[in-house]
């Protein structure tokens, strides 16, 4: 297993404050499990969800790779025979305790188990039964959920999506086990983004899978053309082009007019073209009215009728940690690296006003950025969005081949992220409006605050941009 670690020192003493204290809940986020430990969700969330925990475990693992490995490996194991992955896994006493799959809960899977393949030293055996898992639910996908037969994947419930109390369900079931669509359960099935979406994202991470274990057949151009004909279908069915968002459809496949965020969970997936994430962040994303309030990101459009901003778990207004931690990767994924930094220091502002004694919450106030009462104040995806933005703003980022540096601060804030992965130590250094990239202890470069430099992991530079 691959020895890493992070230090991070900043002379912006908030920012700094609240670094130290995510780092504190996550490792207390930490618990036995079987012959390992993994890192669960926390908040009162004692296990972990598919929609968080692969993620936030690889997330985590520039601390603790123990745990990010077994984030992925519980939920590869625990494989239905059919193909379906379980929702929620749970522990009592350090051993698993419940495991469930009567939903899909989300699927931040298949992206960060493939990054972790080249986080931890490559591992073939690994890489092998991740195609395997990725294989089986995509082909369980497309048998079970196009109940009718249209070529588009559906929601069947409230927690599929993870989208819980939800005024969009209007107090549809929560949960629904049967592989027999829920007709008659309220405007059930849906027409679902995401759940298309889950596919795109299965797909892709598959074709990147082949061309490494298969470089001399064309299983990967064939994953890859797969991905892009679900890609097609949402635009062609569940994109509607005068409005500028996606929208799903009901048990009568008329379009749902709410305007949702899940439109930047579909870029967080890779399922818009460049074309269609543009015109939805510069439309509705970056919008006051909309999407861009105070604390930006609510569930629900805030001028939308089913907008409700209730603080007790409700993903019908007000913005999630969760939104936040995924963000990341939906703005990444279309070279919209400026907003980062935005929802960043929104995201500092907020959890700041939580007081002398930080708490990560999953929910903020989308007018006054409030924190929200629910919760014990260690929710994990909002501790680990906020490590990550630090990633993205004072620091660097492993991702597959790449080292991402980015340095966005004031000309007087300071900065220091090392980061020990093997046998390399990477430091990042701010100063005097710059910063610079060194590699075992040698000076690769430097650049101004303001810019994203992308090197290979011995830091040869092959991108840079203006953020």
């Amino acid at each position: 297993m691959v020895h890493t670690s992070v230090r991070f020192t900043t002379s912006n003493s908030t920012w700094q404050k609240i670094h130290d204290a995510a780092v504190e809940v996550e490792k207390k986020n930490i618990i036995p499990a079987e012959d390992t430990h993994v890192l669960i969700e926390g908040g009162g969330y004692n296990g972990i969800w598919l929609e968080t925990q692969p993620m936030g475990g690889e997330m985590y693992a520039t601390h603790n790779m123990e745990t990010a490995l077994a984030n992925q490996k519980f939920f590869m194991d625990h494989i239905r025979e059919d193909g379906r992955i379980p929702s929620v896994i749970r522990f009592h006493n350090g051993q698993i305790q419940q495991k469930m799959f009567s939903h899909f809960q989300g699927y931040c899977f298949p992206y960060h188990a493939l990054n972790l393949y080249y986080l931890n030293g490559r591992d073939k055996e690994y890489l092998s039964q991740l195609y395997d898992v990725l294989e089986r639910f995509d082909n369980y996908l497309w048998k079970t959920r196009d109940s009718d037969g249209d070529g588009c994947l559906e929601t069947w419930c409230q927690w599929d999506t993870g989208e819980d109390n939800c005024t969009r369900f209007f107090g549809g079931p929560e949960s629904w086990g049967s592989d027999e669509a829920p007709y008659g359960q309220k405007k059930l099935p849906y027409e679902s983004m995401d759940i298309m979406s889950y596919s795109v994202d299965g797909r892709q991470t598959l074709a990147e899978i082949a061309a490494i274990l298969y470089p001399d057949s064309d299983l990967s151009r064939q994953w890859a053309d797969k991905a892009q004909a679900v890609r097609d279908k949402i635009r062609a069915y569940l994109w509607v082009d005068e409005c500028s968002a996606c929208f799903d459809r009901d048990c009568n496949n008329e379009i749902m007019p709410a305007l949702i965020h899940n439109n930047l969970r579909c870029m967080y997936h890779g399922s818009f073209d460049t074309y269609m994430a543009k015109r939805f962040v510069n439309t509705h994303l970056l919008n006051p009215e909309e999407f861009w309030t105070p604390m930006p990101l609510p569930s629900i459009a805030a001028n939308d009728p089913l907008f409700y901003s209730n603080s007790n778990n409700n993903w019908s207004g007000q913005p999630e940690g969760l939104t936040y931690q995924r963000a990341i990767r939906a703005l990444e994924n279309y070279g919209m690296y400026d907003i980062i930094p935005k929802l960043g220091k929104k995201l500092c502002e907020a959890i700041a006003l939580s007081g002398e004694n930080i708490r990560f919450t999953q929910q903020f106030d989308p007018y006054t950025m409030e924190p929200s009462p629910y919760g014990n104040g260690s929710y994990g995806p909002t501790a680990l969005a906020f490590m990550e933005y630090t990633t993205r703003m004072y620091g660097l980022k492993m991702i597959r081949d790449s080292i991402i540096w980015t340095g966005i601060a004031d000309d007087t804030e300071e900065a220091e992220f090392i980061f020990e992965h093997g046998d390399y130590t990477y430091r990042f250094h701010m100063h005097d409006g710059v910063f610079e990239g060194w590699i075992n202890g040698k000076k690769k470069f430097d650049s101004p605050r303001g810019t994203r430099v992308v090197t290979n992991p011995i830091g040869d530079i092959t991108d840079i941009s203006i953020i």
